[in-house]
């Protein structure tokens, strides 16, 4: 897998991941840490993609 297919990936990851977040904040009766665990993970895509960007 090419350097720019795998952040492709991870960049699709990191939006599907934001849309998970965004739903889970809106619907009630979601866990709060639930929702930092969404957080989380996206937050740690971000940073690899970051990481590969450089």
């Amino acid at each position: 897998m090419s350097l720019s297919s795998h952040l492709e990936q991870l960049k699709k990851k990191h939006s599907n991941l934001s849309a998970e977040v965004e739903a889970a904040q809106r619907a009630p009766g979601t866990q709060d840490l639930h929702i930092a665990e969404l957080k989380k993970q996206k937050l740690q895509l971000k940073q690899e993609i970051t990481r590969l960007s450089s």
